[in-house]
C-alpha cells in the first residue's frame, strides 16, 4: 500500500471501501493485526514517543482519522484519498458481521459503558456475536486476567478503547499471540456505541467540523485542541523545507 508520511507517522493511503476489504483479508489469516487511527493529536504525541511512533509505523493498517490529517497530506503535496474515521470503520465492521459470522470483544471506557454498548448492539442486531466486555480500569494483575479471558474467547475483532498510546501498546503487545485477528485502538468509540456520547450531526461531519462540535459539547477539550494549530504549523514548516 502507498504510504503518506505526516511528521514521521506513515499513513496507508486507502479509502473506506479499501480499508474494509483489508479487514476482510486480515480476518482470513491466522495472525493478529493492529489497526491504528491517528488524528493530529496522536501524531504529535508520537513525535515525542519513539516507541509509540514505531508501533504505529509497524502496524498492519494506519488510517487517517481526522480532517487535520487530510489537510496535512494536501499541504505536503502527498494527498490522501479520504478521511477514514475509526468510528465509521468500526460501524461498518459491526454492520458487515451482524450475522454473527465474526466475533467481537469490547475492552475500555467506564465500568458500565462496554456492557451497555454490547446490549444496544444486540438489540439492533439480534444475531451479532459480542463474546465479552471489560472496562478500561485495571491493574497489571487484572490485565493478565483480561488477556486470559480474551485468549480463551478468541474474538475475531478486539476493540480497545483505552486511550492512546495505551491501547495501541497493549494490542501490539499481544497481537502475535493468536488471541485475536484484528485489534483496533478505538479511543472513545465505545462511549458512542453505548449512547453515552453523541456523534456530531451529519452537517458538522460533512463540513469537517466534527472537532468543533465535540469542543462545544466538551469545553474541557480546549487544551487538547491547542495541538491542532501547532500540528499544522509544523506540517507547513516541513512543506517549505521540501520545496
Amino acid at each position: 500500500m502507498e504510504k503518506v508520511d505526516v511528521l514521521g507517522v506513515k499513513f496507508d493511503n486507502v479509502s473506506m471501501e479499501e480499508a474494509i476489504k483489508i479487514c476482510e483479508d486480515f480476518l482470513n489469516k491466522d495472525k493478529g493485526n493492529l489497526i491504528v487511527t491517528p488524528n493530529p493529536e496522536i501524531v504529535m504525541r508520537a513525535k515525542d514517543d519513539e516507541e509509540f511512533k514505531n508501533i504505529i509505523n509497524n502496524a498492519e493498517l494506519v488510517i487517517p482519522d481526522g480532517i487535520g490529517i487530510i489537510k496535512a497530506g494536501n499541504i505536503l503535496n502527498t494527498p490522501l484519498k479520504e478521511r477514514v474515521a475509526g468510528y465509521d470503520l468500526i460501524c461498518n465492521l459491526l454492520e458487515k458481521y451482524k450475522d454473527g459470522s465474526k466475533t467481537f470483544y469490547f475492552w475500555g471506557s467506564k465500568p458500565e459503558y462496554a456492557a451497555e454498548a454490547k446490549q444496544k448492539l444486540e438489540e439492533k442486531y439480534p444475531n451479532i456475536k459480542i463474546v465479552g466486555t471489560h472496562n478500561g480500569y485495571f491493574s497489571d494483575e487484572e490485565e493478565t486476567s483480561i488477556i486470559n479471558e480474551i485468549a480463551t474467547l478468541k474474538p475475531d475483532i478486539l476493540l480497545a478503547g483505552l486511550g492512546a498510546p495505551k491501547q495501541e501498546k497493549i494490542i501490539n503487545k499481544y497481537k502475535d499471540k493468536g488471541y485475536f485477528k484484528i485489534g483496533i485502538g478505538c479511543g472513545g468509540s465505545i462511549d458512542v456505541l453505548a449512547g453515552r456520547v453523541k456523534r456530531a450531526p451529519k452537517l458538522f461531519i460533512k463540513l469537517h467540523l466534527e472537532w468543533f462540535y465535540r469542543l462545544l459539547k466538551e469545553p474541557t477539550r480546549f487544551k487538547r485542541m491547542l495541538v491542532l494549530p501547532k500540528f499544522l504549523k509544523e506540517v507547513k514548516t516541513v512543506a517549505k523545507k521540501e520545496l
